[in-house]
């Protein structure tokens, strides 16, 4: 088991059992308790949890979602697949705007060379789309909220009214054909929706494991979108998407 997914899974247990000792999770992960301490000194130092002798307790609720850090390396690969195909179904010359999340973080890196009017909408995206020769980056105003660095409240949301876009490229917490779109944070979901209303067309951006998830904040339905790019096995899941009418994309 790599480190990230090791994280990951510690993560979990301690957030559903909400404490869990030492021994326990180094049964569970398959490493010495050596390691799990160093593991746990990482997440706490993430925010996600608290130490105590002996073992952790959750920082997390359960409907919130790991930090940023730690999701970032998760499934890396397919986000870049996503990424990919994502900025093949963009032209040059296009308006978009960027969400926020680790994998529209990949798309940001994908899009630098291209000759594009990109607004991302966290900080973390905004760095890595700065440089680019041919890009015309658009920077909105608003609230970065810590670790995702991602941009909310009502200057976001004025800065995304103000304009017009080609492409919104959304990624998301889950989505469901029954349930649409859906977010953790309140904030959040309220950008999503002012950037779909902005724009002539929506991507999402969906790594398998979220198209079984509905997350607390609804977004929109899912008729509200164009295009799903996932690299989800097309399934019954991938199937209902398509059968409301959505662009189903796997890579």
């Amino acid at each position: 088991m790599s480190g990230t997914a090791r994280l990951r899974q510690i993560t979990e247990a301690v957030r559903d059992a909400g404490s869990v000792g030492v021994a326990e999770l180094a049964e569970l992960t398959g490493t010495s308790e050596m390691t799990i301490r160093r593991d746990l000194e990482a997440l706490a130092a993430q925010g996600v949890l608290e130490r105590y002798r002996g073992g952790a307790r959750s920082l997390l609720l359960r409907g919130e979602e790991p930090p940023f850090a730690l999701r970032a390396q998760e499934g890396l690969e397919a986000k870049r697949r996503i990424a990919a195909e994502v900025a093949g179904l963009i032209a040059d010359g296009e308006s978009v705007v960027l969400d926020s999340g680790t994998t529209c973080l990949e798309v940001a890196r994908a899009l630098v060379p291209r000759r594009l009017t990109v607004m991302p909408l966290s900080l973390h995206a905004v760095n890595a789309l700065t440089g680019g020769p041919q890009l015309t980056l658009l920077v909105p105003g608003g609230r970065p909220r810590p670790g995702e660095l991602a941009l909310t409240g009502p200057l976001t949301e004025a800065s995304l009214t103000a304009l017009r876009f080609d492409t919104a490229v959304l990624g998301c917490c889950g989505l469901t054909a029954e349930h649409g779109l859906t977010a953790y944070d309140l904030d959040d979901a309220a950008v999503k929706r002012t950037a779909i209303g902005c724009a002539r067309r929506v991507i999402a951006v969906a790594e398998a494991g979220k198209l079984s998830r509905t997350a607390l904040a609804h977004v929109a339905p899912v008729d509200a979108l164009h295009a799903v790019v996932t690299d989800a096995v097309p399934d019954d899941r991938t199937e209902r998407l398509a059968a409301a009418g959505v662009t189903v994309r796997t890579v």
